[in-house]
């Protein structure tokens, strides 16, 4: 994954944003060993204490937990992918929606676009 960062959400919130995505996706499995925290903070070109934040935030949230000598690891419950899906469904649905606002669009002229692409996606397809 891509690391990529802006400005206006603090950092330690965007490397959250992205581990959840990687746990939603299925690219990080339930029970399955993170990165050490050196690991992934090369990776994201970040501190390794604002990665520390974000990961032990995300311990807080019950995303992950930690055996003391072995490391981090996603946590095991199925339910915490559905959520974690939903969340982010959710969370693109409103910017999608805040945005066509910000154009002067109404949520039944949003939902009209969706239906007409969704019809032009079918055609291509056939």
């Amino acid at each position: 994954m891509g690391w990529k960062f802006s400005d206006d959400v603090p950092l330690y919130q965007q490397i959250m944003d992205g581990i959840k995505q990687r746990i939603a996706t299925g690219d990080w499995a339930p029970g399955q060993k993170l990165p050490s925290v050196r690991e992934l903070a090369v990776e994201a070109g970040v501190n390794p204490n604002t990665m520390q934040k974000a990961l032990a935030e995300l311990e807080r949230e019950g995303l992950l937990y930690a055996k003391r000598t072995a490391g981090r690891f996603v946590a095991e419950r199925d339910e915490i992918t559905e959520g974690l899906q939903e969340e982010m469904l959710q969370s693109y649905v409103k910017e999608f929606l805040d945005n066509m606002e910000s154009l002067g669009y109404s949520l039944k002229d949003a939902a009209a676009l969706l239906q007409r692409m969704s019809q032009q996606e079918e055609r291509k397809g056939e």
